[in-house]
């Protein structure tokens, strides 16, 4: 946060020739095609070898996604609101979720014309006086509607809810009746397999560790395995980096 005499900016930025620095061009790319309500970028600069975002300031705090909260409904508002304002997808290419999950989802699966976010981390949802804001759409792509609801179900079995109370929560949202018979199996089956994968590659990673655990919970519910149990809630904080970024490169 930088505090001017024009008001308060949120920036971020990076060295220009950092790996990471596309993550960055992407975001300042996407941003214009956004929905009202999510953070505006104000400025893009590129110098002295560095690289500069600046957007809106939201005052806001992120939403407790524990069973029987009330941000629950603020979230699944957001996300019903979201799959609305992004259907079809605005924005010129963007990486389509079939690339994103090749090899771990049927392709059929999480094709779709919507913008997906696909970094549902609670860190990236503010809720504020206005409503609930959106922010750090580095790694969006084009997919099936629901895919951000999916996503979201795992935070919540992190969270403590139980596969079945997750999806419950879900069902509210108008998307997630719209995948076809045999989706959720798959996607759940391919993002625990992702996660644990993910974990094994970055054992340091604490937080990746809850993360696996509730996907494959989600997993193994849909599937039948076991029953879906929750896991015990972590207390470990979610950063709001927490995937790979290179996989996500356009």
């Amino acid at each position: 946060m930088v505090e001017t005499h024009d008001g308060r900016f949120f920036c971020k930025g990076a060295m220009a020739d950092n790996p990471m620095g596309w993550m960055h061009r992407n975001e300042a790319r996407i941003n214009p095609y956004l929905p009202a309500q999510m953070p505006r970028l104000l400025w893009q600069i590129e110098a002295d070898g560095w690289l500069l975002l600046g957007f809106e300031y939201v005052e806001g705090r992120h939403p407790d996604l524990s069973p029987d909260s009330p941000d629950l409904a603020a979230v699944a508002a957001t996300l019903n609101a979201m799959a609305a304002a992004l259907t079809p997808c605005p924005v010129p290419k963007v990486q389509a979720a079939t690339v994103r999950w090749a090899n771990r989802v049927a392709p059929e699966v999480v094709d779709g014309q919507t913008l997906v976010h696909t970094d549902v981390t609670p860190h990236n949802f503010l809720i504020h006086g206005g409503g609930v804001a959106v922010v750090d759409w580095s790694m969006p792509c084009r997919g099936a509607a629901w895919i951000d609801t999916a996503l979201m179900v795992v935070r919540l079995i992190r969270a403590g809810h139980s596969p079945e109370q997750a999806e419950a929560w879900a069902g509210q949202i108008s998307v997630w009746s719209s995948a076809r018979p045999g989706a959720f199996d798959a996607f759940a089956a391919g993002v625990a397999a992702l996660s644990r994968d993910r974990q094994q590659q970055r054992p340091s990673a604490t937080h990746l560790g809850p993360l696996a655990d509730a996907a494959g919970n989600w997993s193994h519910y849909r599937s039948g395995e076991k029953p879906g149990a929750p896991p015990q809630k972590s207390h470990l904080p979610e950063p709001v980096f927490e995937q790979s970024r290179e996989r996500f490169r356009r």
